[in-house]
């Protein structure tokens, strides 16, 4: 029988989701309500994600089953250290988020209230499922889940975001598309979606032509979420035009969330010997990388606004 703190990763992800349709509902008649009810939910799931990081790191791995349906038939929520401790630091940045936009919003988009707040609740609903699921097209649905909420949040500036919001949807949607190519070429050679059953099966298929283009499919198609050089154009615009609070979102939580999932694809789904000697693409990555730093750095010194510099 599991413990009442077993039981906190999906409702951390649940009361998110709970929280959005009241914004919605409560917003109608009382918007100075919304920012309220945002912190109070996340404060709400702070306290829960502390918990289950104490439990983790003292009791070991939560594995939560989704309606009582095991693994591969149902979703399964696993909650290891590592994404314990991600799930508490996206949800402390997210509360200091939203407790500084309840007076920059009221400036920014007074007429938006609730649909940011709602969208921001959308939003952080996403980033909590990436994290604390154990099954890879789940992680597709949180992903798309956040990705949209974070395309209606940049173009709520109006129409000068637009354009940045456009942009940033379209790129979106190309790097979605790779990240579905690499589960179904997944889920035709396995016949499974479940992480941990994933890493017990590929072995044997490696040296399958559609295991590794599944693995550049997902490089790709993350490498687009996590703005890596030279798939990040759509990074500054968004930053520019973005309301404060989701530039922070953006930089802070959107794309280091991003970067879990691909953590957990090289390492939960495949693992390091796969990458070493099928697909050594971390030499590559690291080139692009330093390539990202020096470019980057020259093409900030020209820029005048600030936030677009720090993009």
């Amino acid at each position: 029988m599991l413990s009442p703190v077993e039981h906190l990763p999906v409702l951390i992800v649940a009361i998110s989701l709970l929280s959005a349709f009241t914004i919605l509902t409560v917003g109608w008649r009382n918007k100075d309500a919304c920012p309220f009810i945002s912190i109070a939910t996340i404060i709400i799931q702070l306290v829960m994600a502390i918990f289950v990081l104490h439990h983790v790191l003292t009791k070991g791995t939560i594995y939560y089953w989704l309606g009582g349906w095991s693994p591969p038939w149902g979703i399964e929520y696993v909650v290891d250290a590592l994404n314990a401790y991600v799930l508490a630091i996206l949800l402390f940045l997210a509360l200091v988020c939203v407790m500084y936009s309840k007076r920059s919003i009221e400036h920014e988009l007074p007429r938006q209230i609730v649909s940011f707040y709602v969208l921001f609740q959308l939003l952080v609903t996403g980033l909590c499922g990436v994290t604390v699921t154990g099954d890879i097209f789940n992680m597709y649905v949180f992903i798309e889940i956040f990705s949209l909420s974070a395309y209606a949040l940049i173009a709520s500036r109006g129409k000068i975001a637009l354009k940045a919001s456009f942009t940033y949807l379209v790129l979106g949607a190309i790097g979605a598309c790779f990240f579905l190519l690499g589960i179904g070429f997944l889920y035709a050679i396995t016949g499974t979606l479940n992480i941990h059953d994933l890493s017990l099966i590929l072995p044997s298929y490696y040296e399958n032509r559609a295991v590794q283009a599944a693995f550049v499919f997902f490089t790709v198609g993350l490498s687009i979420k996590m703005a890596l050089f030279p798939l990040h154009t759509w990074l500054p615009d968004a930053h520019s035009f973005a309301p404060s609070e989701i530039s922070a979102m953006l930089s802070g939580i959107i794309i280091e969330v991003s970067t879990y999932a691909f953590i957990r694809v090289c390492f939960s789904v495949y693992t390091v010997d796969f990458i070493t000697r099928y697909v050594p693409i971390f030499d590559f990555l690291c080139w692009l990388s330093a390539l990202g730093i020096i470019i980057g750095s020259i093409l900030a010194i020209a820029q005048y606004n600030l936030k677009r510099m720090l993009a």
